[in-house]
This record gives C-alpha cells, structure tokens and sequence, in this order.
C-alpha cells in the first residue's frame, strides 16, 4: 500500500509531477493517435473520408460517454476507499469495472450496429459521406468491449500508484496503431477501414499488458475471484459520480451532431471535413489538460478521504495553475501559426483556408476551457456528484447547444464556429462561482460526499 499512502505525505508539487507527467504523456499519444488516423485518412484516402470520419465523432463521444461512466467513476471510488483504508471496497470497484464495461460495451455495439445508417445521416452524414463513416464505425463497434476495459482498468491503474506504466502501456498502443495504419491503409489499400482495424488491434494487445498487470499475485490490488460479482453499493456510488463525465460526453455527441449538421446546411461537406482538423487539434491540447486532471484526481481522492482537505486544496490550484498556462499557449499557437498546425492533414487549399479561420475563432477564449475542465475534475475526484454533474454540463445544455440552433440561422456557418467561445466564457463564470463558494466550504470544514 506504499505507492498510494504517498498520496498523504509527500509535497503536492512532485506528486502533481510524477502522475501528471505520464499521463500527459499519455494522453497526448491517445490524440496524436487520433491525429495520426486522420492524416492517414485526409491524405491516403481523401477529403471527403475526412468529412466521413467527423460525421463518426459524435457516435465515438456517446460510446466513450458509457466509457468514461464506468472509468472515472470506478477510479473516483478506488482512490477515496485507499484513502479511506478499504481495501476490500477498492477491489470491489475494480471487479465491478469489469463487469460493467462488459455488459455497457455489448449492448451498445449490439443496438448501434442494427441501426447504424439511421444514427449516421442523424450525426451528419451526407450520400457523398455515408459510406466512409459507416465502414469506420463497424470495425469500432465490433471492438468496442475492448476499448472500454483496455480504458477503464489503465484509468484504476494510475489511480493505485503506476501512472509510469499505465502511460507506457498507452505508448505502446500509440505506437502500434500508426504502425497498423501504415500496413492497413498505405500497404493494404483498405482505406477508412484500415484506420479503424489499426485502433482495435492496438487496443487488444494494450488491453492484454494491463489485464496481466492485474494478475499478478504480488499486487495489492488485483482480479480475484470473489470481485467479480455485481455489489449494489459500488455500482451505484461509480455511476453516481460516472454520471458527471458520462453527461458531458453524451452532450459532446449532441454538440458534434448539431455542429456537423449545421455545417453540412449551410456550408457542406468541406465545412463537415474542416471541423474534422479542428477538432483533433483541439482535442490534442484538451487531452493534456486531462493528464493534469488525471494526476490530480487521486491526489485529491485519496487526500479527500483521509480528511487533509489543506493538500487537496494545494493540488487543485496547483493543476488550474498549469492547465491554464498551457491553454494560454495553445492559444497563441492557434491564433498566429493556424496554418503550420493545419497542413499535416490535407493538401486541399479550400479546406485548409476553412480549417484555419474555424481554428482561430473556436480557440479565442481557450484559457477558459482549461479552468472549467480543471474545476468540473475538481467536483469529481472528491466525490460530490451532483454538483459534478451540473458544472461538466451547464456549457453544453445552457449555452452551447442553444446558441448553436440559433446562431446559424442569422450567420451560417460563422454562426456555428461562435458559438463555442462565446458558451466557454458564460460557462467558465458559472465554473468560477461553484469553486469559490466549494472551498469556502472546504475551508469550515463543510464537507458532504457520496462516499
């Protein structure tokens, strides 16, 4: 139990560092990996399978919305029951993972696959797109059981004191993947199909290193026999704070389909595609944002549950500290050098032209994103669900998805690009206001959680 009674001694500073740093490695690699997949399709297939791919978004954020229900939450549960010296409840959780990413992840390639054209033209698929993103998504809803535990158990393995090792495992999957892409669309020609073959078979090898790590019997925190039962109380305190992350990806895939059909109605299939760009770029720097939240929620977790609310306090200014420094340079990239960071996917100037314009617009207020990313973990990693769940939703339900049905109709498909800074400076207020008054609490002693 060393590696996690650390999390209550040592400074928050070199704590935030050794489970920052390899998850944002970590999570870098998971977007360049993303990144990559869109290369190989803008330029090995073409742009319209570009446009193809981001019609998929939105059905890639619903199934990692069930991903993340299940992960955040068991990692939530698994670091305060360390903190709180219940073992036997941490193992619980990381048996129940299991079983519920097992059944979430079944159903949903099952009920998806039957109606996977009707969900596609919904999301914003055109004639001209269809049978891209369909060929795409059928290879990752046949693996999707392998996506869902391969993330869930690395998300309890950092969470248990490896976060070294759950970023190489995340490494070895990057790796593969472009090694795959290569073979299965340059070499083979499968085109979009090759893309999506690629992410699953890097997947199922990194899921079988961390099913090992599981194994093995000199670990404190391992599959046992006993675990893999359903237990009504685990279940219902991981979805409970699950909800938080699953809200906020299942709102993402109403966001993304709105977007994408708002840009298909007013613009067309090339605005479809350069939504496509801006997005993985957005969603790379977001992605290190979420390995500072990943170091810091099982400092906070297991510093909340043994009760030293002054080091949970320290690691949640430290990690806003950080996140919005970076946001604030993703910014300065992205309004003065669009154009560097655009090329890598397509040699189409009419999309290149679109993509660097949307950039440069969706990133004017970016810093913002990167306090209220660090403020909605903040609620999670403690437990305080409700509140959790307001804050990860609040800019999609309130602003963005209002401000995206009118928008358009007065500035087409500027319309569609402003409304997301303008809904990410209301929400960050909202996200400023919850925090203040959450640590004025803290600070009383005021303290409730689900755990």
């Amino acid at each position: 139990m060393s590696k996690t009674q650390e999390l209550g001694t040592k400074s928050i500073g070199s704590l935030l560092l050794h489970y920052s740093l390899p998850a944002i490695v970590a999570m870098t690699a998971s977007s360049l990996y993303n990144i990559v997949d869109s290369m190989f399709i803008g330029r090995g297939v073409g742009p319209l399978a570009l446009a193809g791919l981001s019609v998929c978004f939105p059905f890639m954020n619903l199934s990692a919305a069930f991903g993340a229900m299940v992960g955040i939450g068991a990692t939530t549960v698994v670091s305060v029951k360390l903190g709180q010296q219940d073992k036997f409840g941490a193992e619980m959780a990381l048996g129940n993972v299991v079983l519920l990413n097992l059944v979430i992840g079944v159903l949903f390639a099952i009920v998806s696959l039957i109606f996977l054209d009707p969900i596609l033209y919904f999301f914003g698929a055109s004639d001209a797109t269809i049978s891209y993103a369909r060929d795409y998504m059928k290879v990752l809803l046949v693996g999707n059981v392998v996506t869902h535990l391969y993330l869930g158990l690395n998300s309890v393995m950092r969470a248990t004191g490896y976060p070294s090792k759950a970023m190489y495992i995340t490494l070895v999957a990057v790796v593969t993947n472009v090694v795959f892409n290569y073979i299965f669309i340059i070499v083979m020609g499968m085109g979009i199909m090759g893309a999506a073959l690629g992410t699953i078979c890097a997947q199922t090898l990194s899921l079988a290193i961390v099913t090992h790590h599981f194994s093995v019997k000199s670990e404190s925190l391992r599959f046992k026999r006993y675990i893999f039962n359903f237990r009504a109380k685990i279940v219902k305190q991981m979805l409970s704070i699950g909800m938080a992350p699953f809200f906020m990806n299942a709102l993402a895939c109403v966001v993304v389909m709105l977007i994408n059909t708002g840009l298909l109605k007013y613009g067309g299939d090339m605005y479809v595609g350069a939504y496509g760009i801006v997005n993985r770029l957005v969603f790379f720097f977001v992605m290190i944002v979420m390995g500072f939240n990943q170091g810091m929620q099982p400092i906070t977790g297991y510093n909340y549950g043994a009760k030293q609310y002054d080091r949970v306090l320290k690691a949640f200014t430290l990690t806003e500290v950080y996140a919005i420094s970076l946001t604030t340079i993703a910014l300065i990239v992205c309004q003065f050098f669009p154009e560097i960071i655009i090329k890598p996917f397509t040699t189409d100037t009419q999309l290149l032209d679109l993509s660097e314009h949307a950039i440069q617009v969706v990133t004017m207020f970016f810093p913002l994103i990167g306090f209220q990313m660090v403020a909605n973990n903040f609620f999670q990693s403690v437990g305080l669900a409700k509140k959790a769940l307001f804050l990860s939703t609040n800019r999609q339900l309130l602003f963005l998805i209002p401000f995206l049905l009118i928008l358009p109709r007065y500035m087409g498909t500027d319309g569609v690009w402003w409304s997301m800074p303008i809904a990410d400076g209301i929400s960050a207020v909202v996200a400023l206001v919850m925090v203040s008054l959450e640590i004025r609490k803290m600070k009383k002693g005021q303290i409730s959680s689900i755990l």
